[in-house]
């Protein structure tokens, strides 16, 4: 690979404050920002174990990876953790708001209809999914507009895009929520609305809406839901962290306002 195409996605010496930080897909994310050169943040609600995390990269990756617990809900503690943040490295170059409540609708093993779902299920995932994401943009934000510079990268889902389909859950007892869709298209037009906010001061916002990711999941989920999608399969990990990065990179420098949808073709027919 070129010189000039290497650059494109050299991210040695940033700093990614990436939220839900320990989740399994975000550990594929930090995995791979941190083979680029980034100093991966994990936050998350552990210590212990963002510590641990931030351990492995820091051993494998040699870089300043750092384990940061923190309730991205609670204002008193964003603002806490983004001023350690900054004390630490005297920047923050990235933003990825990854966190997410739960998605699904099985409580205590059973699955609940819309019409009994739990309003303390819905609250947390206003207060994740948008609240968390607003405190921490606006933590990150007033350090990127000091520092001239920054990207915001929010995670969606194609059910912010399109309606949850019924249909490919069948008696599988699982099925995706009303608060998950209801905050994932919220978080749409949050993106476009900060883009549009921090125009002209070189700091970029933008989503990232993935489809299904496969993790084992059974008959007759899997053929349904690969049914809908052109490609025919569900998602890998390389697949959003190959895209995540594009966002995140110099390789999208003139790209804000977006939505990037990586979902096999589900929502383009």
């Amino acid at each position: 690979m070129s010189e000039r195409v290497n650059s494109w996605y050299d991210m040695n010496g940033r700093v990614v404050v990436l939220t839900g930080g320990t989740g399994r897909l975000a550990r594929h994310y930090a995995v791979v920002l941190s083979e680029v050169g980034a100093n991966v943040v994990l936050v998350d609600l552990v210590q212990a174990t963002c510590d641990a995390v931030a351990a492995e990269l820091r051993q494998q990756f040699g870089t300043e990876a750092m384990g940061l617990q923190m309730d991205i809900s609670n204002k008193d503690e964003v603002t806490a953790g983004f001023a350690r943040i900054w004390d630490r490295y005297g920047r923050i170059d990235v933003l990825v708001n990854n966190a997410a409540a739960n998605q699904l609708t099985v409580f205590d093993g059973k699955l609940v209809d819309f019409e009994d779902f739990p309003l303390e299920f819905w609250q947390d995932n206003l207060d994740v999914n948008l609240t968390g994401a607003f405190l921490c943009s606006q933590g990150a934000g007033k350090r990127m507009s000091e520092q001239g510079s920054g990207v915001i990268l929010n995670i969606g889902s194609v059910y912010g895009v399109v309606a949850c389909d019924q249909r490919i859950y069948g008696d599988t007892g699982i099925n995706s929520s009303v608060a998950y869709a209801t905050t994932k298209s919220g978080i749409l037009n949050f993106t476009r609305y900060l883009a549009s906010y921090w125009q002209g001061k070189n700091i970029r916002v933008n989503c990232l809406s993935p489809g299904g990711v496969f993790n084992n999941q059974g008959e007759p989920f899997l053929s349904n839901y690969t049914g809908k999608t052109m490609l025919k399969s569900m998602a890998d990990p390389d697949d959003l962290a190959s895209a995540l990065l594009y966002l995140v990179s110099d390789a999208s420098k003139w790209v804000t306002g977006a939505n990037l949808m990586v979902d096999g073709g589900w929502t383009a027919w």
